[in-house]
Parts: C-alpha cells; sequence; structure tokens
C-alpha cells in the first residue's frame, strides 16, 4: 500500500491540513456573505466578539435567560433592553504572565442578543450573577399573564 505525499497548498504555512487556519477563511468567507467584515473594521488582528452560551425558557409570568460566563465580573457587563432586544455585552481579560499548555476558554470582547415576544415589561428585568452564570429575568406585563376566570352560576 503506498502511501500519498502531502502536497503543498498555496496561501498555507505548512503540508498539512491547518484547522485553525481553515476556521479564519470560513469566518471570513462567512462575513462576507453577510455583507460585514467578521475580523473587524481594524483588520484581521482584531478579534470580533463572540457569543456565550445561554439557555432562553419562559415560565407563566417571565422570560429568563442563562448565560454562561466564567470568570466574568459584573462590573464588566453590561445589559441593555431596547424594545424586545435584550443585549449583553462584555469582555473576558487575558491572563497575563501565564504559560498555558491547553487553552479552550474564549478572551475577549463578547455579545450576546435575543429578540424577545413583544409581551416583555422593560420596566421589571431583574439580574444577578452566581457561580459564573448571569441570570436575566424579565417579567412580562400584566396584560400578557394568564388569568383564572371563575364560571358563575
Amino acid at each position: 500500500m503506498a502511501l500519498q505525499q502531502p502536497t503543498h497548498r498555496p496561501g498555507r504555512t505548512g503540508l498539512f491540513f491547518d484547522p485553525e487556519r481553515e476556521f479564519e477563511d470560513l469566518y471570513d468567507r462567512l462575513g462576507q456573505l453577510l455583507g460585514f467584515p467578521v475580523s473587524g473594521p481594524a483588520g484581521p488582528h482584531v478579534q470580533a466578539p463572540w457569543v456565550p452560551l445561554a439557555d432562553i425558557s419562559e415560565t407563566e409570568d417571565s422570560y429568563v435567560v442563562e448565560l454562561d460566563l466564567p470568570g466574568v465580573r459584573k462590573e464588566d457587563l453590561d445589559i441593555q433592553l431596547n424594545d424586545q432586544v435584550l443585549t449583553v455585552t462584555g469582555e473576558t481579560k487575558e491572563e497575563e504572565g501565564k504559560r498555558f499548555r491547553r487553552r479552550t476558554r474564549r478572551t475577549g470582547r463578547f455579545e450576546f442578543r435575543a429578540q424577545l415576544p413583544s409581551d416583555v415589561d422593560p420596566n421589571q428585568v431583574e439580574a444577578h450573577m452566581e457561580h459564573g452564570v448571569l441570570q436575566i429575568m424579565i417579567h412580562k406585563a400584566e396584560a400578557a399573564k394568564p388569568r383564572h376566570i371563575e364560571i358563575s352560576s
């Protein structure tokens, strides 16, 4: 059985598949399709914001958004509700002086956006952070809450 020799591909730094470069190319192409530069206005050395993992659930009287933000301090967060769009932005800081052997956690700017239903009450929003999870509770407007109706005889 003969082994194929690796071939050099133009534009690549080495002879073998470079997954990091492939993802960069994919993000660049995605940015072109969507009509904006994913790498940012200052060029490829500026990192685009990443999106934290999140769950959105609904209770009888509110919507609950939970975002995984390990290591992020509440002082480094900005939460806004504009119309029905919830936006959470912030930044995870790079730890200086550490020599990483393996690194999979993201650093840098992040942004989370969620379109909420029209029945939210923008004056009834609560947020708290515990164990690296940001929980935002957006209450429903009184008119949207279910009401029990008694049947008269």
